[in-house]
């Protein structure tokens, strides 16, 4: 399926590039070589959309696939320069917890929150991913790649734990569903690079909207090593801690499974 006619109206007003692409191994991948070949033709903010992800990739370098036409993915280059190095770690959170206000926006009546790190849950299904790539040679530019099931239906969701807009039984626009994420990823950016009460309110915001604190978890680490525990809380880096007795560990990246 092509990209709509009209195009995305209000995804290019929020945008300083918006490149639409019929088909593209990743988005992710585009972004990075584009950013890496042409900077300065790549301000903040730059996006590129697809509704024909044919190689996506996701956390643990596990693939991401949907049939043509039944999802968006998209990537978003971010100039992260003026947030402190300790904060840099809240980014791919933040990317998260926007996609999760703006999912909610249009799934009414469903519950939807944040699976840390940046799973976005619809009825306890997950609906969209994030991952974040540091661009090659730049430590001062990241990738947020997104990917939202829009239209696929039941028998082609890719695992029973995942959901669609479709299979919610709601309608989505694409157009205000993209244009919404990036006027709130843009935000929540810009709040972390001010710091002070904004960036607090930022992380706040962030804990507020994720769901996984309080669960019992099972965490994939990567290396290919596991840890089971309550979470209990998202540290001021952003990490998530889990307590297994006495003990915590801190998790600073990982696949996290909600045990109940």
């Amino acid at each position: 399926m092509s990209l709509p006619a009209s195009g995305y109206p209000r995804t290019a007003a929020i945008t300083p590039r918006l490149h639409l692409v019929d088909s593209v191994d990743s988005t992710n991948a585009k972004l990075l070589r584009d950013a890496v070949e042409d900077p300065e033709a790549h301000p903040h903010l730059s996006v590129v959309l697809t509704r024909d992800q044919r190689a996506g990739r996701g956390r643990l370098d596990r693939s991401w696939t949907s049939p043509p036409g039944t999802a968006v993915a998209l990537s978003v280059l971010l100039r992260v320069g003026a947030i402190p190095v300790s904060l840099r770690g809240w980014i791919p959170l933040v990317a998260g917890a926007a996609m999760a206000h703006t999912v909610a926006a249009q799934a009414r009546g469903i519950d939807v929150g944040l699976k840390w790190p940046n799973d976005v849950l619809a009825g306890g299904r997950k609906i969209s991913g994030i991952l974040a790539e540091v661009v090659p040679g730049d430590p001062f530019a990241v990738v947020v790649g997104a990917g939202v099931n829009t239209a696929m239906a039941r028998d082609q969701l890719p695992v029973p734990t995942a959901t669609s807009f479709a299979v919610l039984d709601r309608p989505v626009d694409e157009d205000r569903l993209i244009a919404d994420y990036l006027t709130r990823l843009r935000d929540g950016i810009a709040g972390l690079a001010v710091g002070d009460s904004i960036g607090r309110a930022v992380r706040d915001d962030v804990r507020e909207v994720c769901l996984t604190p309080g669960h019992e978890v099972s965490v994939e680490l990567p290396g290919g090593s596991s840890l089971t525990g309550t979470a209990v809380r998202i540290d001021d880096d952003g990490r998530l801690v889990v307590a297994s007795g006495s003990r915590e560990t801190i998790v600073a990246a990982g696949d996290v499974v909600h045990v109940r």
